[in-house]
């Protein structure tokens, strides 16, 4: 990304949505916004537990509404598995209320 005020490179900023098994909600929200917003921040997801796969309906959603096939371009990851982020947005499920914190 291009700082235009000072005609630099600067770093894309990242943001991480989480949730405990990184299988539904922060699937979506991730695969929404690398269409959406890729080209201005990195987005990741991610959860505190795993399931060993992405929620069906979701992919099949996913595939049906915005034809993005989550199967092919993510994976399940834990925290520990992606970037320290400068913006967490957590999606309830026993880790707290949607809600962001930057980390900046």
């Amino acid at each position: 990304m291009v700082d235009n005020l000072q005609g630099r490179d600067t770093p894309k900023i990242k943001v991480a949505f989480i949730c405990v098994h990184n299988s539904c909600r922060s699937q979506i929200a991730e695969a929404l916004g690398k269409k959406l917003v890729g080209d201005v921040f990195e987005i990741f997801s991610a959860g505190t537990e795993l399931k060993d796969h992405i929620n069906p309906d979701a992919v099949r959603v996913m595939k049906q509404m915005h034809h993005i096939d989550m199967e092919q371009s993510q994976f399940n990851k834990l925290l520990s598995d992606i970037p320290e982020p400068d913006v967490a947005i957590f999606m309830g499920c026993n880790v707290s209320c949607p809600t962001y914190r930057p980390t900046i």
